[in-house]
């Protein structure tokens, strides 16, 4: 019998943390229902430092090699946003693409430059789970790509696994309090892991501003670059244009 003709779906890789319990989940809800995501996952450490998130620069190639072979990605999404601030965007897509064939890199800073810019944004407020020695590598990368982060807040959570656990309720205080601050034009909510999809339109709706997270972001960028037909419902005003 003659092999039929190649009918897959639009596939896009994700390449996970190891301790990230969020990032698919979220990814279910925001990718369109006929994309097909296959994930890998890549060693992180238990305690989020400068030096935990350098160390994924070696495990990098490898995890991206471990995507089926078979495999057609139209792009691939690294999912950690301080990793991305450390380690650089442009290193990780040159290590990413060491390890298997696409034609689009992405990650949640790189996804929220683009998002800022669409929704012309250039000051924004940021809620951080990390200590301040990671938060202020982000700080530096998104001011020399024209975002200045006007306020900042941190629950200064060193444990990756405790970062899933911190409860909407805070986090949505946490990013009203920054969004209602005038100097800041919109509200970032940085973690892969941390629990966000449920709290961005009710923060949107008491601060008036846009609200963007890193899963957000990311899906939206890979709707970019991968030319998804992303769903006009999808989460918080960057789905809807501004």
């Amino acid at each position: 019998m003659p092999v039929s003709a190649d009918h897959r779906p639009t596939q896009i890789g994700l390449i996970v943390l190891q301790s990230d319990e969020t990032l698919e989940r979220d990814m279910r809800i925001l990718l369109p229902q006929d994309v097909e995501y296959l994930v890998t996952r890549v060693p992180s450490g238990q305690s989020v430092t400068p030096d935990s998130l350098q160390s994924m620069d070696a495990a990098l190639t490898q995890a991206a090699s471990l995507f089926p072979v078979g495999a057609k990605l139209a792009a691939i999404a690294y999912g950690c946003t301080s990793g991305t601030a450390q380690i650089g965007a442009d290193r990780i897509a040159a290590l990413v693409q060491a390890g298997v064939s696409t034609p689009a890199v992405t990650e949640p800073v790189s996804a929220l430059i683009a998002a800022c810019r669409t929704l012309k944004v250039t000051r924004i407020g940021l809620v951080s789970p990390y200590i301040a020695t990671v938060s202020d590598r982000l700080r530096v990368v998104l001011a020399d790509a024209g975002v200045t982060v006007t306020r900042f807040t941190s629950f200064d959570e060193p444990v990756e696994e405790k970062v899933v656990r911190i409860p909407p309720d805070v986090i949505t205080q946490a990013a009203i309090d920054v969004g209602q601050n005038p100097d800041c034009e919109a509200v970032f909510l940085s973690c892969t892991n941390l629990r966000t999809l449920d709290v961005i339109e009710p923060v949107e709706a008491q601060t008036n501003k846009p609200v963007l997270s890193s899963n957000q972001v990311l899906a939206w960028h890979l709707g970019e670059v991968a030319r998804l037909e992303m769903s006009p419902s999808g989460v918080g005003a960057l789905f809807q244009g501004g």
